[in-house]
């Protein structure tokens, strides 16, 4: 019983016997600590090893795809190519000429198999070498839009079979648009030689006769040694794999003798991932006869003292290893368990840390979840309020109107208009802009409504020139504006004023939407700003909204702006509503864009990988007939 009492004392008790009866022992602490040591040097030099082998197979196919895509840009842009796709009839001559092109940029380039330019119009495709046939399946067949929102796409191994070889292909395609409209002329097809990067992963290797595997986004076999079957996947070969979550890093796979050392490294330049397999105990058997000497003197040691060590590490790692069994096998979306808490020393204060931690994980968890819940709901919203049926159907009525009036300048000003302004509402699911883009985007938006509503008011913009450059949340302005016409210009007798403003001071700017409209009585002012108060709404856990006051007329556009105002630049942030009745409306509001710096440069880098993947073309303005800001 003074036992039991004495070693439920504390942690450093239990660890200070652990230490003597090691001490009495030394070849049990010196056999344990070698066999570490050089199991974890030898895994540690395969896998950098490994590592290494990877990232340099990476480095060359990188390059390989890096150069097959400037490669296509250049073809695409070619004066020769554009003028043949562009022209109706097919001319040998130009014809000759481009396969002369295709000739000189891929005879000295030995992974290469082919490269085909396919016509849009009613001519022959143009190739470096004639193609008799081909198992190529387009992305276009599974989805229809998909070069909409992508400038290239990489197939998977296919037959291809030309004039004067049969080969396994990687084809690289991307549609052909005119650099002078941008509509689209054919098809670009570069072809590359699986054969040649199968080789190269043939010949890299890696340590204890491991293997090599390109993969595709899916997890298809692209290239491999001999065995490996591209028309199957790594699950297939390797069932119950684990996925590859980071863009690199290792893990096991399988038990026992099977078990295999998994590494893999993921490509930057295309969505393609390389995976070296080895098995653990290829590297291992290179310390075998150390680690034998080792495991003999461990055993003789343990012959001692395994009684009363046993004992020892018994009491002690019970609770570390009920801990460590309940992390090891808690699901990452699920929350942390909680643990029964059996002594007080060390072990025990620190499982009752981890039981406060899970619950403060929890909570942190359900809280992010219903802020990222309510962005998207609040973003989404600002977007098909946007696209409002009524705004668009009363347009188009207006502009069938003026059809019927031969008003030709008219039509194509607010067609125009309402173009721009649907293009910049639905460009590319960018959240922010520059002002100048919002201001411009508000132009388009006022002008449509002076057509509709001649002579109803006036539009006048006071935005200092250094601040329009700067970024800002956009969609933030425009349903103020409309806000103001429809309720507080259109309900009024006579031309109304509409003005927007902003200023700087400071980190801070701000904006005001001010109109002379009917403005609102003291009792409903108070009533609109409730409704638009986001805390006047109860969230549910998942984010969505209940129990919220009514969102009708006005407030619905408002209540969107000032919850993106919250969810994007804090508190701090929000609508302002200042309004007399029979004098007019003054709504403003305040952004610090510090608080966004990480997510614009994140869009801003988007911005620039997608101009980069593009080639460059310039689209034709339909700007004729758009009506001056009053």
């Amino acid at each position: 019983m003074a036992m039991e009492n004495w070693l439920g004392r504390s942690l450093k008790h239990k660890l200070s016997l652990l230490i003597i009866i090691s001490v009495l022992v030394p070849v049990l602490s010196l056999g344990l600590f070698s066999y570490n040591i050089a199991a974890g040097l030898t895994e540690e030099k395969a896998q950098s090893s490994g590592m290494n082998t990877l990232r340099q197979i990476g480095a060359y196919l990188e390059n390989m795809v890096t150069d097959v895509e400037n490669q296509s840009l250049f073809i695409i842009g070619h004066p020769d190519v554009q003028n043949y796709l562009r022209t109706p009839e097919q001319d040998l001559f130009k014809q000759t000429s481009i396969i002369g092109l295709l000739t000189t940029l891929s005879i000295s380039k030995p992974y290469i198999a082919n490269v085909i330019i396919e016509p849009d119009a009613d001519k022959p495709p143009v190739s470096f070498k004639s193609v008799v046939g081909s198992e190529f399946k387009d992305i276009k067949e599974s989805i229809p839009n998909y070069y909409a929102t992508h400038p290239k796409w990489w197939s998977a191994v296919h037959l291809q079979v030309t004039s004067d070889s049969s080969n396994e292909v990687i084809t690289m395609s991307r549609p052909i648009r005119s650099t002078q409209r941008y509509f689209d002329l054919g098809m670009l097809k570069i072809s590359l030689l699986q054969s040649v990067i199968s080789t190269h992963l043939k010949r890299a290797g890696l340590e204890g006769g491991g293997i090599v595997l390109l993969l595709d986004s899916n997890n298809r076999i692209l290239a491999g040694p001999d065995g490996y079957s591209t028309e199957l996947g790594l699950e297939d070969y390797y069932p119950g794999i684990s996925p590859f979550h980071d863009l690199s890093g290792s893990f096991y796979y399988g038990e026992n003798a099977d078990r295999k050392s998994v590494l893999h490294h993921s490509m930057e330049a295309v969505e393609w991932k390389l995976v070296g397999i080895t098995p653990v105990q290829s590297y291992k058997a290179e310390n075998r006869y150390f680690l034998t000497l080792t495991a003999i003197a461990v055993s003789v040691a343990m012959v001692f003292v395994i009684a009363f060590v046993l004992f020892l590490i018994q009491k002690v790692t019970n609770p570390l290893s009920q801990l460590t069994r309940f992390l090891k096998h808690a699901s990452p979306d699920e929350p942390l368990p909680t643990l029964p808490v059996e002594t007080i020393d060390e072990v025990g204060q620190l499982i009752i840390t981890y039981n406060r931690m899970s619950s403060k994980i929890v909570n942190l968890t359900d809280e992010v979840k219903r802020n990222e819940a309510l962005k998207k709901e609040a973003d989404m919203s600002a977007l098909q309020a946007q696209i409002n049926p009524h705004f668009l159907y009363n347009t188009l009525s207006s502009v069938h109107w003026m059809a019927l009036m031969k008003g030709e300048s008219k039509i194509a000003d607010m067609v125009g208009s309402l173009s721009d302004f649907l293009r910049f509402s639905l460009n590319k699911g960018q959240e922010y802009c520059a002002i100048s883009q919002e201001i411009l985007h508000i132009d388009h938006y006022v002008n449509i409504q002076s057509i509709r509503y001649p002579d109803k008011f006036e539009y006048e913009a006071d935005i200092p020139s250094q601040l329009l450059d700067r970024r800002m949340l956009k969609l933030l302005l425009q349903p103020l504006i409309e806000n103001a016409m429809l309720h507080g210009i259109l309900t009024r007798e006579g031309k109304g004023r509409i003005g927007v403003k902003a200023w700087e001071d400071g980190d801070i700017i701000t904006f005001s939407v001010t109109d002379n409209g009917v403005g609102m009585s003291p009792g409903k002012l108070e009533e609109l700003r409730e409704r638009i108060d986001h805390r006047a709404a109860q969230h549910s856990p998942d984010g969505s909204m209940e129990n919220a006051p009514a969102s009708t007329g006005s407030s619905y556009g408002l209540r969107n702006v000032h919850n993106r105002l919250l969810l994007h630049y804090g508190p701090e942030s929000g609508l302002i509503l200042e309004s007399q009745e029979g004098v007019g409306t003054n709504v403003t509001f305040s952004i610090k864009p510090s608080h966004v710096a990480r997510e614009q440069e994140r869009e801003l880098e988007r911005e620039r990988q997608q101009e980069a993947g593009e080639s460059a073309a310039s689209l034709t303005g339909d700007s004729e007939g758009k009506g001056e800001r009053k």
